[in-house]
């Protein structure tokens, strides 16, 4: 499902293929425009040297017409303050649709000896998006700034007119580089009414400027920095939202007053695609023939789906919101998101099990439930089950007061099983699509049981250091979905190297000896990993002492404190993706005429969103290591941030203790 923004602010990655076509542009000696030059003499505050550019000005006007459509004017003045600047801000590149013309595009380029430039449109060139898996008839309009030097002024300014299917806009007035002002101007018909929200900014009252016109100012708004690991980019931007509600009764239909407005107008798309065809009747004949089980049925139905549906997106005009038929998308055997849920739900009423489509975000806290908005991106199913089917395996699933068991599944997961859903999915907001209207739901996210990794090994060590390794593991839930990705993108012959590269993390020489995987393809049960190892040298040795770190293979905490730097602190929160629980159980047998000399201490941490521990003991030649971690909440605040990384630091250092082990007296 696309969501096609009306503007874009700032070009963050331009189509290089089309720029490659604007080697000679026709460069003009032309005016700039009074609003650019004003720009260009504001004086700014100080910015660090990592500042590559700064936005002098971002505006929009947008000018609502009484029959529904909208004219957006956008400008915007960006000062170069890097040579850096030129690769990521050197031009402009605007979307556009059969829906939403461009009248014009115009740029311009103040050089540091006010010497001006212009292009226009003869300048510019478009191209469509055409990959592997999506063909859509969404446009860019691409026009490079001249002369984008270090110390310049470049601007732009394009006019774009739109027929809205939904009445609603977005404006951004934060970006990744710092914006020194920002202005949204509305104008409205008379006897038309807007409402707003606002997220990661006080609310702020326009200023009335005229009949039924008003206008919002924003000055000096830092830039966003992106850190890994934090939350989607509008989760954490500065923005307002905005609602424009008409006068005429025949366009109200177009804005989204309650979510139930927006499953209603959705409704009416999926209605007439979910016909079973003749065909269609017959392969989930086909399919269950032979199983009594409803959750067997429902499986296999969702099997075909997620298999032999091929992932490919055709997205033309209503066709980003509206699926295919579902008889065309059977033939075809390709559809996007929205197409396989809608065959899935067409196959599943032919067993007698209802079922709904389900809009949601691929990235968990976009939707606000207090502002209902048509801002999800992805298509999934809720199933509703019947009394008769028990709970067993089945994990995501809520249960409403008002449509009642309900258990989600996303079609478009191919190594997914029936139980589970993919984790920016939970502990998210879905609109649960049913033929009288809708509801918005919350997904919870699963518990850390529902995703596992356990890991036991058998070791032997020797007396000049070397280790011999047997190392089973059995993952399931989020784990074995990641894994079975790995494996199943490469050529059987080549899955060997995923085992290399693992133990490359830990062993500085080693030998693979050995690896097999179980259950690769049989998605609904525990993946069963395999594989042994020498590793030479492995405990280093000092004298009469042998050095050995009883947590041989496995990380907890490496990658997690690369979220952290030491020469600034984190802005913004964590996502940790998914809940988790991992063990390590490891038995090492130590080399004969050696005795412990030291253990390591046994290990308790805790905070609000992890534990950890860990313990090693001997007994009868053996070293007894286990530990294990639990992640239990997966968004962490900017203010439990310091938490956090303490308990990781201790992780770490777990990591790296060794039991010291010394040559008995002969």
């Amino acid at each position: 499902m696309r969501h096609l923004r009306r503007t874009i602010s700032l070009p963050i990655a331009l189509a290089a293929a089309a720029l490659a076509c604007l080697a000679s542009p026709s460069l003009a000696a032309d005016s700039a425009p009074d609003w650019l030059r004003a720009a260009a003499q504001e004086k700014l505050p100080d910015y660090d040297k990592e500042t590559v550019a700064v936005i002098l000005l971002d505006e929009t006007q947008t000018t609502v017409r009484d029959n529904g459509e909208i004219d957006t004017l956008h400008r915007a003045a960006i000062r170069l303050l890097r040579p850096q600047a030129k690769s990521d801000y050197g031009g402009i590149e605007v979307p556009f649709d059969k829906d939403e013309k461009i009248s014009y595009l115009k740029a311009w380029t103040i050089e540091t000896n006010g010497h001006e430039i212009a292009v226009g449109d003869k300048d510019a060139v478009e191209q469509g998006f055409l990959s592997d898996i999506e063909y859509t008839d969404i446009k860019v309009r691409a026009l490079a700034f001249p002369e984008a030097n270090s110390g310049n002024v470049v601007g732009y300014e394009y006019l774009q007119r739109q027929r809205p299917e939904i009445f609603e806009d977005i404006w951004d007035f934060q970006e990744r580089l710092p914006v020194h002002r920002s202005r949204f101007r509305l104008q409205l018909p008379p006897g038309w009414e807007f409402s707003t929200r606002w997220a990661n900014h006080p609310d702020q009252q326009p200023q009335n400027t005229g009949s039924n016109t008003y206008e919002w100012e924003i000055t000096d708004s830092p830039a966003v920095e992106v850190e890994p690991d934090m939350p989607p980019w509008t989760v954490v931007e500065g923005h307002m939202i905005l609602k424009y509600f008409p006068r005429d009764p025949k366009l109200r239909p177009k804005t989204s007053g309650s979510w139930n407005d927006i499953a209603l107008w959705y409704q009416q798309l999926i209605a007439p695609r979910r016909v079973a065809t003749p065909e269609i009747k017959a392969k989930v004949v086909e399919l269950t023939s032979g199983l009594q089980d409803p959750v067997d049925k429902i499986k296999a139905l969702a099997a075909f789906a997620q298999r032999q549906i091929r992932y490919q997106a055709v997205e033309i005009g209503i066709g980003g919101h509206q699926p295919h038929a579902a008889g065309d998308v059977f033939a075809h055997r390709y559809g996007d998101c929205k197409d396989k849920a809608t065959l899935l739900n067409t196959m599943l009423q032919e067993i007698g099990i209802e079922s709904y489509n389900v809009m949601i975000s691929p990235e968990r806290g976009i939707v606000r439930p207090d502002f209902p908005l048509l801002y999800f991106g992805h298509s999934i199913i809720a199933i509703h089950l019947p009394d008769s089917i028990q709970d067993g395996g089945l994990f995501a699933i809520v249960n409403d007061p008002q449509l009642g068991r309900l258990l989600f599944f996303d079609p478009t997961e191919e190594h997914m099983p029936v139980g589970y859903l993919p984790s920016p999915e939970q502990e998210n907001d879905a609109l649960v699509i049913t033929p009288t209207g809708g509801k918005l739901v919350h997904i919870p996210l699963l518990p850390a049981s529902t995703n596992r990794l356990l890991r036991t090994g058998k070791f032997t060590l020797t007396s000049n250091g070397g280790l011999i390794g047997d190392v089973q593991e059995l993952e399931w839930g989020g784990p074995a979905t990641q894994e079975r990705e790995e494996f199943l993108d490469r050529e059987p012959a080549k899955r060997a190297e995923v085992f290399d590269h693992f133990l490359a993390n830990f062993l500085n020489d080693f030998k693979l000896t050995g690896a097999s995987i179980g259950n690769l393809e049989q998605y609904d049960q525990s993946l069963s990993l395999e594989y042994k190892f020498v590793s030479p040298g492995y405990a280093s040795t000092a004298g009469d002492l042998l050095f050995l770190r009883p947590r041989i293979v496995g990380d907890k905490s490496t990658g997690m404190l690369r979220l952290f730097t030491e020469h600034k602190p984190r802005k913004y929160p964590i996502d940790f993706g998914e809940a988790t629980r991992q063990d390590d159980v490891f038995d090492i047998t130590l080399p004969a005429g050696y005795v412990v000399d030291g253990l390591p201490q046994p290990v308790q941490a805790d905070c609000d969103y992890a534990t950890y521990k860990s313990e090693t003991k001997v007994a009868d030649g053996v070293l007894h290591y286990k530990r294990t971690f639990e992640i239990k909440d997966v968004i962490v605040p900017t203010e439990k941030l310091p938490a956090i990384r303490d308990f990781l630091q201790q992780v770490a250092a777990d990591q790296q203790s060794a039991a010291v082990l010394r040559r008995a007296t002969p």
